[in-house]
């Protein structure tokens, strides 16, 4: 019962040629595919542009954290270094007395034996640690790297200038751990000139100029003070005329 549909049906013949045998001529394709709807000029262009936008903002994102993070690196290694620099400076503070005293025992000739060698292990120690001593004999007086216990004068020096060094300084790096305690002295003052300037007195110069033969200066008439006219008149500071008293005796 199947098969009868097949054979009612029967054969289908196709004709594909693309002349007609009878008219010979060209034969329009039947069927001819739909043209598909071509896409906007605009589409691609806009595609491209949002494309590069967001790939603009990525990367200004990436390149913002990457800058924080070098910043971050640098705050986080320079605030180390700087805890770093605080601790030595502070345990090389507490060491200051007995490196002092090394020194004073060196000075009177006693740093001798296993003292000797154990002073010279610790001064190693805290010089490869930073510590450099600075202060001596000639150099130029610096309020910021020195400190003035005794004061004096000296023809000798050209200006402030370390005569003795009492106690040696210390400096860290840029660091000063403890000034250096000195001795300063001075130019001596130049002598007061008197006169004409040249450090003599002219005896030249006119009497009145100092006043008197004595070189004493007469005192000013006061506002009330009368003071001598013409014609032997007197005139107060009033303007009232009084006749001279030797006329009036």
């Amino acid at each position: 019962m199947s098969s009868e549909p097949f054979e009612e049906q029967g054969p289908v013949i196709r004709d594909k040629r693309r002349i007609d045998p009878v008219t010979g001529e060209v034969r329009e394709p039947r069927e001819a595919a739909a043209p598909s709807p071509a896409a906007p000029p605009e589409a691609p262009a806009a595609a491209e542009s949002e494309v590069e936008q967001t790939l603009a903002e990525r990367t200004a994102d990436l390149q913002r954290l990457q800058a924080e993070y070098v910043n971050y690196k640098r705050r986080v290694d320079r605030d180390r270094e700087a805890t770093r620099q605080t601790a030595i400076a502070s345990v090389l503070t507490a060491l200051l007395p007995v490196l002092d005293d090394i020194d004073r025992a060196r000075e009177h000739e006693e740093l001798a034996g296993g003292f000797k060698a154990v002073a010279e292990s610790l001064q190693r120690t805290v010089s490869a640690l930073g510590l450099v001593p600075f202060g001596d004999v000639g150099d130029e007086f610096d309020p910021r790297i020195h400190e003035a216990l005794m004061h004096g004068y000296s023809g000798d020096v050209a200006g402030p200038t370390c005569s003795a060094v009492l106690q040696v300084g210390y400096r860290l790096g840029d660091r000063i751990v403890r000034p250096a305690r000195v001795a300063v002295v001075e130019p001596e003052a130049a002598p007061p000139v008197s006169g004409n300037g040249s450090g003599s007195f002219d005896a030249s110069e006119p009497a009145a100029r100092a006043g008197g033969p004595d070189g004493t200066q007469p005192a000013a008439a006061g506002p009330n003070e009368p003071r001598s006219g013409e014609g032997g008149e007197v005139r107060t500071a009033e303007g009232e005329e009084r006749v001279d008293r030797t006329e009036a005796g």
